[in-house]
């Protein structure tokens, strides 16, 4: 879950369910125990706005002190996973998500020492509530990075506000295919369209993030009614346990071909090779596929034509179509290509079933490297002409 970038609608889907429920238990936990909200800044912002005017210069203070907490616990996610990115680490995000679980338990110990039926003062209040503000700042962060925008679990405002317009984008799409009169068999055509349109899904999806946070809130209420001292407790144990299963997954490996350069067939530097591979403690497992957007980001420039030989991996999980579409279109635009060896049909069929692989075709797949090779050197002839034709 952690891995790579969220680039299908299920992964998007996945992490706000997983998650906005966590950001509604820990806010409604924060409300009973401290008074305060910790996973949206709206109202804090209103409030330190307010109490300055009116001269309330130790509630302006604190609501400053819990933006500020908020803020460093954005600044946090981005410094770890910025710093993943540099060292080359294939699951960049398990460090935030890890950062955040350790927050929450601290947060956690607190609420165990809370004394029921009133809320925190003094230092508990301020300790409280900057922990679990930059542990809402963090998750915030983390997931906005991995679903590229699209995924927001702290809040909903903004989601309800997508939803809101999406719903109107939606009613037009139904007015329009049921202009005039429909017959049955065009009834059921439109029915059975509008799981799969994409309006349909982006409701889906909104709609799950409210609904999560709302039943996150709700459990935690149920909690603290009943079990206040382990009340937070469960949203801990459920992101050690997910962030457990990223961790224990192993990720195939990407390693240079020896075929390149002067100790191999001595293959031109614009025609970069490597091999993905099993990890070789795990030979037998299904390997998740690493996250290809940053390695590409460490390919030397000159390589105008990559082939990536999957030979090596025989199982792969759903996420790797997903991740090679994504490579295949930043190929695109930086006027790259890729070509994919190794691709067995027992592989294309495992692909296409994942529901990402439409992108496989005869012109970026091969069977075997030998052919891929030649493939690609073709290619970088293409790329040079097209080169000089541009600059004539």
């Amino acid at each position: 879950m952690f891995v790579a970038q969220a680039h299908s609608f299920a992964q998007q889907a996945r992490l706000a369910i997983t998650l906005a429920w966590v950001a509604g238990y820990t806010n409604v936990l924060t409300l009973l125990t401290c008074g305060w909200g910790t996973s949206h800044m709206t109202g804090i912002t209103s409030n330190l706005g307010r109490d300055a005017a009116e001269g309330k210069w130790d509630l302006g203070l604190f609501a400053l002190w819990v933006l500020l907490a908020f803020l460093v616990g954005a600044a946090i996610s981005g410094f770890c996973t910025e710093l993943g990115r540099r060292r080359g680490w294939e699951s960049i995000y398990v460090l935030p998500m890890a950062v955040e679980t350790s927050l929450l338990a601290v947060f956690a110990v607190g609420v165990e020492l809370h004394a029921r039926g009133k809320f925190e003062t003094g230092a508990g209040l301020w300790w409280m509530t900057a922990v679990a503000a930059a542990a809402m700042g963090l998750q915030n962060a983390t997931i906005t990075r991995i679903s590229s925008g699209v995924v927001r679990t702290t809040h909903v405002t903004g989601v309800l506000t997508d939803l809101g317009m999406e719903a109107v984008q939606f009613l037009w799409w139904l007015r329009d295919k049921a202009r005039g009169r429909l017959d049955r068999e065009a009834a059921h055509a439109l029915i059975h369209s509008v799981p799969t349109h994409p309006t349909a899904r982006r409701l889906a999806l909104l709609a799950s993030i409210v609904g999560s946070f709302g039943l996150g809130a709700a459990l935690g209420t149920l909690a603290y009614d009943h079990l206040p001292r382990l009340s937070m407790f469960p949203p801990v144990l459920f992101l050690m346990w997910i962030i457990y299963q990223d961790v224990s997954a192993p990720i195939a490996e990407i390693e240079p071909s020896t075929l390149v350069g002067e100790s191999g067939l001595g293959l031109p530097e614009s025609l970069a090779i490597y091999h993905l591979r099993h990890v070789a403690s795990s030979p037998t497992r299904t390997h998740r596929m690493p996250n290809l957007l940053d390695w590409s980001e460490r390919l030397p420039p000159t390589a105008r034509v990559v082939i990536l030989d999957l030979a090596g991996v025989e199982q792969l999980d759903a996420n790797a179509a997903l991740e090679l579409r994504a490579l295949l279109a930043r190929f695109g635009a930086q006027r790259r290509r890729l070509l994919i060896a190794g691709i067995s049909p027992e592989k294309v069929q495992s692909l296409r079933r994942s529901g990402a692989g439409e992108f496989l075709a005869p012109s970026n797949t091969c069977p075997d490297l030998d052919l891929a090779i030649a493939i690609g050197l073709n290619l970088l002839a293409e790329l040079a002409h097209d080169s000089r034709a541009r600059t004539a």
